[in-house]
């Protein structure tokens, strides 16, 4: 999941921009990449897979200057894409992953289109949505066009001289959120990039909604639909930042919740002190330690931000790296106690396995009980890079070996309460070398986040995933050059 920004301002936005798409280094490992439109469009790219954002852009952004800006930390490609469209120059960056990208991209290609970006894919999925958007009969249009197309989700900052189009996907997956302080607009796809910046919260965008930054304010061109919102739970248990809120709901909250929970199914086993694995884990680990009583210590510590996740970067040799290197047991804190480690999930297994419960035993520890703060994670997610495969998952791992082979049909692995998922879970237990292992249920995971069950993405964890054609045709769309004369428009000046 890329993490996106935009503002515009009265007077340069550079730093505001910098700083702002610097506050989504957590969201992706890839690439970084900021534009800005003054007389010209002035764009920079650079990957940063060995370097923070901050070290290779310091430079860059205080050449650049401009009242309006869109910046990216990327997962997979390179962005933002500059296209010199029919309805003039623009740049764009995404968030989000396409299913069909192949199949579109050699759709167009047999109807004329070329693509030019250089992709470790078939096509670069910002240019695949330039493209479709310059099929439209206005921008508008086109990013409606993106929604009607794609499969998977998408959401996106346009920047264009008549301002920053900002267009939230179609089933709210990613969140977008918009913020205002005296003399400045942004648009932001983690609220952590505000407070810093000065900007408060004004509006989180609802699902297709379409809006435009400009030096006039804010206007709505296209509204939403919060009746199909299907936004991300894992932005709450894992990838989300804890300072930001989504939907309204601040993350850290959640994730103590979650602990919480996860402390109230454990009366049977003895506890001489609670972890979280860092970073995520921790206020997991903090909420178990608040419902239990239990101290909560640091038996692993990361050494410096500076060695990011080892859960987004796409090859498991990175991972593996990442994994062992970040994290540094505390053997005076470790040996001879019972240890609870709340993680946040369990996804593929082998970087807990080698890299933090082998730290563990290593130095002593008595025994160790893993509490993953989410249930076993059954199905590559649909609309994010972050697992492509069902046999990299843990509990796939797990029904194999038990099976014998692959089986279609889980449902009996994904209720709790069924023999079989009590065999998948210990068989997990047994691969990681832990005492015992516990997982969040659905239920106490949709408690601990607050929002109907029905306005959550469940994917990964139940396999039921939103209807792709919900949203087509139904929503009218407002021709930008009449916009002002709308009654439901939003529109605020600066």
């Amino acid at each position: 999941m890329s993490g996106i920004f935009g503002v515009v301002s009265k007077g340069s936005c550079a730093e505001t921009l910098f700083y702002g798409t610097d506050y989504h280094s957590h969201l992706g490992t890839e690439y970084g990449g900021i534009a800005i439109l003054d007389k010209d469009f002035k764009r920079q790219i650079h990957n940063i897979n060995q370097s923070q954002f901050k070290s290779k852009f310091c430079e860059d952004y205080q050449k650049f200057k401009g009242g309006k800006g869109i910046g990216v930390i990327s997962d997979y490609d390179e962005q933002p894409i500059y296209l010199r469209s029919r309805f003039g120059p623009f740049c764009i960056v995404t968030s989000g992953f396409v299913e069909n990208a192949e199949e579109l991209a050699e759709k167009y290609l047999t109807e004329g289109i070329t693509f030019s970006e250089v992709s470790r894919r078939a096509v670069n999925t910002p240019e695949l949505i330039a493209k479709i958007i310059n099929l439209g009969t206005s921008i508008v249009d086109g990013i409606e066009k993106v929604f009607e197309t794609i499969e998977g989700s998408c959401s996106l900052l346009l920047l264009h001289e008549t301002g920053i189009y900002a267009a939230r996907d179609k089933f709210g997956y990613t969140p977008l959120i918009i913020g205002k302080k005296p003399d400045a607009w942004a648009v932001t796809a983690e609220t952590s990039a505000f407070p810093n910046n000065g900007f408060e919260v004004v509006k989180y965008l609802d699902p297709g909604e379409i809006v435009i930054l400009n030096e006039n304010g804010l206007v709505q061109s296209r509204p939403g639909n919060n009746n199909h919102s299907q936004i991300c739970t894992f932005l709450w248990i894992y990838t989300g930042f804890p300072a930001s809120d989504y939907e309204g709901i601040n993350t850290e909250i959640v994730r103590e919740k979650c602990g919480r929970f996860l402390a109230k199914h454990d009366k049977d086993i003895e506890v001489d002190l609670v972890a979280g694995i860092p970073d995520s884990g921790l206020a997991h680990g903090l909420g178990y330690a608040m419902e239990s009583g239990k101290p909560f210590r640091r038996p692993l510590v990361k050494y410096t931000s500076g060695y990011g996740r080892s859960y987004t970067p796409p090859s498991q040799e990175t991972r593996d790296l990442i994994a062992q290197m970040k994290l540094i047991p505390i053997k005076e804190v470790i040996q001879n106690n019972n240890i609870v480690v709340c993680e946040d999930s369990i996804v593929r297994g082998t970087q807990l396995k080698n890299f933090a419960i082998k730290k563990l035993w290593d130095c002593g520890a008595k025994s160790i009980h893993v509490r993953p703060a989410c249930p076993p994670l059954m199905f590559p997610c649909k609309f994010n890079l972050s697992t492509r495969s069902i046999h990299e998952l843990a509990a796939r791992k797990a029904i194999r070996a038990i099976e014998g082979h692959d089986i279609e049909d889980v449902s009996e692995y994904i209720n709790p309460k069924t023999k079989k998922y009590g065999k998948m879970v210990d068989w997990i237990r047994k691969d990681l070398d832990i005492t015992t292992l516990r997982y969040q249920t659905v239920e106490d995971m949709v408690a601990a986040i607050g929002l109907p069950k029905e306005k959550l993405c469940l994917y990964c964890w139940t396999g039921k995933c939103p209807d792709y054609k919900c949203h087509k045709s139904k929503i009218k769309i407002i021709d930008i050059k009449k916009q002002s004369t709308k009654k439901a428009d939003i529109k605020v000046k600066l």
